[in-house]
């Protein structure tokens, strides 16, 4: 492998990372140049200046050392992938259609599973069908390709604040302008909003509805509806992505915007990257027919269309597979190890620490007691065999070191108690003047 070592033009910011990370420049003075061993540097696109690399992956590459025992992944059980009924898929298909699964083709998706989802959405109160779906490598290429369609350079998207920090990557590559709507624990405020459309005339508004990444909480009802009725008034589409609605294991459920929806301006993403294997990178971008049209030409320019076995082992899957009763058995697990994290946070943590306490999805997100910070804290964790993901990085603007986020999903309950216990302690410790 080769070192990548990251240079910036003179004049152009600060030094370059000693350690060779290859987060470009954000200053203005022309795209990084880096040196990989060939003949001169590789000048790179103005739109790297601001890219970084994920918190969450650099983290992950101490937290998933086998000797730490780790809240930090987004990462469903393994020990509840279908793998068995999967792979009894994948043999019917390759036996029944080999060659058709193995060969190119169309960009929008093998069109049974697209039915197949459709007809899922319709379950949810979504008006739904083939049409409007486009068959995605997981919702992630959702996220760019509807900002591909729909971010010029410099055009404003609002987003609860904190948010998906890879969306925030999307956004940065776009080179669009992320500009944070305050959240509480029903998820984005709207009463801010009207005053932020005003002020910055967004071209999109993006928003986890349901048990978001990284705080866990979601949009209330009577906020579901003003946010769709102030995206009405103000002309601006909706990006909401999906990802954990079908997993909710406690409360009510709430319509999605894609349901309430009356004038097409939601685009909504959805996936099985949680509720069957993120390892099939299946996930689709649901919206109006035009809006659909725009994304698969995009699509086209970006990998041709999604893997072809996948999706027909997945519609091979779906035949036969009891998807409501795995469901079912996921929302149990998962509830319980929320339950045994909920539990020893209320047991274990010292004084002035606050988090919330999700109906469903994959994460609790906790601030810290008053000075503590996030970053100083994870290498104190980790000294102590436990890791979480810091919280700073979810937010929009720098500063924010009071957060972090807590994976329950990957974990069964003995263990969380013994991971939280190690975390307290780690608190407690007494912080250098």
């Amino acid at each position: 492998m080769i070192d990548i070592d990251v240079r910036v033009p003179a004049g152009a910011g600060p030094p370059a990372d000693p350690a060779g990370d290859p987060a470009a420049d954000p200053g203005d003075g022309g795209p990084a140049a880096v040196e990989g061993g060939g003949r001169g540097p590789l000048r790179l696109a103005r739109r790297m200046r601001g890219m970084v690399p994920s918190a969450v992956r650099e983290i992950l590459k101490v937290a998933d050392r086998p000797d730490i025992l780790s809240f930090a992944g987004g990462l469903p059980a393994p020990e509840l992938f279908p793998v068995a009924e999967i792979a009894e898929a994948h043999a019917r298909v390759l036996a029944r259609e080999g060659r058709g699964a193995l060969q190119y083709s169309v960009t929008e998706g093998h069109l049974p599973l697209r039915e197949w989802i459709a007809a899922r959405l319709r379950t949810r109160g979504v008006d739904s069908d083939a049409r409007r779906l486009l068959m995605t490598s997981g919702s992630q290429q959702g996220i760019d390709l509807v900002a591909r369609l729909l971010l010029d350079p410099g055009d404003v998207v609002l987003v609860e604040d904190p948010t998906y920090l890879a969306a925030l990557q999307v956004f940065s590559a776009s080179e669009a302008r992320a500009i944070g709507v305050p959240g509480d624990d029903a998820g984005m405020c709207v009463e801010p909003l009207e005053r932020l459309l005003l002020q910055y005339r967004p071209k999109l508004i993006y928003v986890v509805t349901d048990f978001a990444n990284p705080k866990g909480t979601s949009l209330g009802v009577a906020r579901r509806h003003e946010l769709l009725r102030l995206a009405r008034r103000h002309d601006v589409p909706i990006l909401e992505d999906d990802p954990y609605g079908e997993l909710r294991f406690s409360g009510d459920p709430r319509p999605s915007l894609a349901a309430l929806d009356q004038d097409e301006r939601v685009i909504q993403l959805g996936t099985f990257s949680k509720t069957l294997a993120p390892g099939m990178r299946l996930g689709w971008i649901h919206g109006s027919p035009a809006a659909v049209a725009g994304l698969t030409m995009l699509k086209q320019a970006a990998d041709l269309h999604t893997a072809t076995l996948p999706q027909r082992a997945a519609s091979a899957l779906l035949e036969r597979f009891d998807y409501d009763g795995h469901l079912g058995r996921l929302r149990a697990v998962y509830g319980q190890r929320r339950d045994a994290m909920i539990a020893a946070l209320d047991e274990l943590m010292p004084p002035g620490t606050r988090f919330t306490r999700p109906e469903g999805g994959m994460f609790v997100w906790l601030q810290l007691p008053p000075g503590l910070r996030d970053e100083p804290l994870f290498h104190r964790a980790i000294a102590r065999q436990v890791a979480f993901v810091p919280g700073h990085p979810f937010f929009v603007e720098p500063g924010r070191h009071g957060f972090i986020r807590l994976n329950y999903s990957n974990r069964p309950p003995e263990l969380i108690r013994e991971g939280i216990a190690r975390l307290a302690d780690a608190m407690r410790e007494p912080v250098p003047a």
